[in-house]
């Protein structure tokens, strides 16, 4: 599409790290907002989403050169190149709970108020992330013919050119502004700490498993020939936040 938005000289400014800083900067508004509302100091927020966001950068870099690491032996410069993709979410997800786990405790603040806080932001940001992805021409998909395929014709996109593909980015991008509103709803609902967070986890599970059938690059790792790596995680995954939710709110009675 247009991974590069514009140049100055010799620096080059991409779409995808653009579109990822918006993503990034929203989600930080939206849990400052509601971190206001439920008295938690706004510094806490602040500095728990910094590294938040170092935490996701490292862990979903580490998890994509994990599953394609002959490039980086090759080139171990490219490593630091995430301007050009070579992301995978649930490297990041992982790596970002363990890092807010260890700072939430650290501060004696609650698990999973700070959870529930953040995990619209999550979504809206992801959401906004897959336009950058899109935009780049990475995590593209197979080859389709649906009314809807796009072709990418930018020599600079990670996308095969002039073959018309599946806009798995566009899927999961609409798929995560729904999960957002969902979260937002359930928010005004929820009955224990941690639903809204373990929702989030459901929902993406399962909105990332059916995606993944439309996948076309190889680069996300596969088990067999039919089943990806992200959906053997989806599926773990799917079933450990059942299993927080059934534990929570059995707890909460």
């Amino acid at each position: 599409m247009h991974p590069d938005l514009f140049s100055i000289g010799p620096i080059t400014i991409h779409t995808y790290g653009v579109m990822v800083a918006i993503g990034f900067l929203l989600g930080v508004a939206l849990a400052l907002r509601q971190a206001k509302k439920e008295g938690i100091p706004p510094e806490r927020i602040s500095d728990l989403s910094f590294y938040l966001l170092l935490a996701a950068i490292i862990g979903s870099r580490i998890f994509y050169i994990l599953l394609n690491p002959e490039p980086y032996i090759k080139n171990p410069v490219a490593i630091l190149k995430i301007w050009e993709g070579g992301l995978v979410f649930y490297g990041g997800l992982i790596f970002a709970v363990i890092t807010g786990v260890i700072y939430i405790k650290r501060h004696n603040l609650s698990l999973w108020q700070i959870a529930d806080i953040f995990a619209p932001s999550i979504a809206i940001g992801h959401a906004i992330g897959r336009l950058g992805c899109f935009f780049a021409g990475c995590c593209y998909g197979r080859p389709a013919e649906v009314p809807w395929a796009v072709t990418f014709t930018d020599p600079h996109s990670l996308a095969p050119l002039g073959i018309a593909l599946h806009p798995t980015q566009l899927y999961e991008a609409v798929g995560e502004f729904i999960n957002f509103l969902i979260l937002l709803f359930l928010r005004k609902r929820q009955t224990f700490r941690g639903e809204v967070f373990w929702s989030y986890v459901v929902l993406y599970s399962i909105l990332r498993f059916f995606v993944e059938f439309f996948r076309g690059d190889s680069a996300r790792g596969m088990l067999t020939q039919e089943l990806s790596v992200a959906q053997a995680i989806s599926v773990v995954m799917f079933f450990i936040a059942i299993g927080f939710m059934t534990f929570l709110r059995r707890k909460r009675l």
